[in-house]
């Protein structure tokens, strides 16, 4: 087995790791925490109002690419994947604060339509490199 050193080592040689059937599976995982978010955010009885009013927020983690591209992909990729969300959720719910609770689910929300959208992971050679491809080839 041969190890891949950078996105571009892929089989295909496109930057972005994933390919083929396994793709579809994170889409298929990434559709489904997507409704898992948009239903835990039902589940609080919160205006829904807030969805789309705090949807871009995970966002926001991108101006760490004003400091460079190593420090934009750490901060993105942070609150672009599961923990941080999920540790969100587990706070709100153990110490009843829903905003936690809100946040969390509103972040999983987001990460499900990024992955649903080939937004992924983000490498440090730039923004648009990511674990599911290239973002701007879409």
């Amino acid at each position: 087995m041969t190890a891949i050193h950078s996105p571009a080592d892929t089989a295909t040689g496109t930057p972005g790791v994933v390919t083929g059937r396994p793709l579809a599976w994170l889409r298929a995982e990434a559709l489904a925490t997507g409704i898992a978010g948009l239903a835990i955010f039902a589940a609080t009885g919160q205006p829904w109002w807030l969805v789309p009013a705090l949807f871009l927020a995970p966002d926001l983690f991108a101006l760490g690419y004003l400091a460079g591209p190593k420090t934009g992909a750490w901060l993105y990729n942070l609150a672009h994947s599961a923990p941080l969300p999920l540790t969100l959720l587990a706070a709100g719910l153990g110490w009843h604060i829903a905003a936690l609770t809100v946040a969390g689910a509103i972040g999983l929300f987001h990460i499900g339509l990024d992955r649903v959208m080939k937004a992924g992971l983000k490498y440090d050679h730039g923004f648009a490199i990511t674990h599911l491809g290239v973002w701007a080839k879409r």
